[in-house]
């Protein structure tokens, strides 16, 4: 099979002006996460079952990952499955599993050859063994890579991260390793299943849902959100450079005031910048 190169691989012209526009900001966020929804009511509302939704959304998580990829985004993070998705009919989640596998046993070439990390977040143990096994091999075949770090949050859900943090902080302060008074940010984080993760800098909602659902709690205490109406089967590059450039356009304060942020800086250049991006959209 032939391997693409993302970076050297002839793009569309306006595909490339709009990419370099994005990346000559330096502002662009180091990491991404995605809360990919809408799969079965895209499908449903085409007359379709559900799992072409499904299938048709794997078309969307290869697009975006090699946009960010191509964009120098250093993280991206994909909510693929959730805890409470278990809940679903058993034949969807079972065609959801037999899916992952086939997207890791075909695109794992081309995500080594293009220096993508693969990582995991969940309770991966509930999975499938053959799922588990081929998500190990694509970790480990990946593990040295030094380009966008893949995360896909599988079986995952920020509360039971949250729990699973106490009880292992819990179990060293047993042990004497740990003791309560060392209780603060850096320690809660070090607990966390994302400790090699930075907080998400912008986090994209498909499909209209105003809510986070369980992903990322604490990681996402200071993070951006973008919420489309698009269902994740129709977002696309032009998609995500449209959450981008609305992300350039946020200001973010940290609980600082706006004076301090700007820090004297001119802001006429970077808005002339955005929408310099903005237009090329049209």
């Amino acid at each position: 099979m032939t391997r693409v190169d993302w970076l050297t691989e002839e793009q569309h012209p306006d595909d490339k002006a709009i990419q370099e526009r994005l990346t000559s900001t330096g502002s662009l966020p180091s990491h991404v996460a995605v809360i990919m929804d809408g799969n079965g009511r895209w499908a449903q509302g085409s007359g379709r079952p559900r799992i072409d939704g499904h299938r048709e959304g794997m078309e969307s998580v290869r697009a975006v990952v090699k946009a960010t990829s191509q964009l120098g985004i250093n993280f991206l993070t994909l909510y693929a499955f959730s805890i409470e998705n278990w809940k679903r009919p058993a034949t969807e989640v079972g065609f959801l599993m037999r899916l992952l596998e086939s997207y890791l046993r075909k695109e794992v070439d081309e995500l080594h050859a293009n220096r993508v990390r693969i990582r995991t977040i969940g309770n991966t143990n509930a999975l499938p063994k053959a799922v588990q096994h081929v998500l190990r091999s694509a970790m480990d075949r990946t593990a040295n890579n030094q380009g966008l770090t893949l995360t896909l949050a599988l079986s995952y859900g920020a509360r039971w991260d949250l729990m699973r943090a106490m009880q292992l902080f819990a179990l060293d302060v047993r042990r004497g390793k740990m003791s309560p008074e060392d209780v603060n940010d850096e320690t809660i984080r070090a607990y966390l299943q994302t400790s090699f993760l930075p907080d998400p800098d912008l986090i994209i909602r498909t499909s209209g849902e105003m809510r986070l659902s369980n992903f990322l709690l604490w990681e996402a205490a200071y993070s951006e959100l973008y919420v489309t109406d698009i269902p994740w089967p129709e977002f696309r590059r032009a998609e995500l450079y449209a959450a981008l450039c609305t992300y350039l356009e946020r200001e973010r304060r940290f609980g600082k005031t706006s004076a301090q942020v700007q820090n004297g800086d001119s802001s006429s250049d970077h808005i002339s910048t955005l929408r310099q991006i903005l237009n090329a959209f049209s």
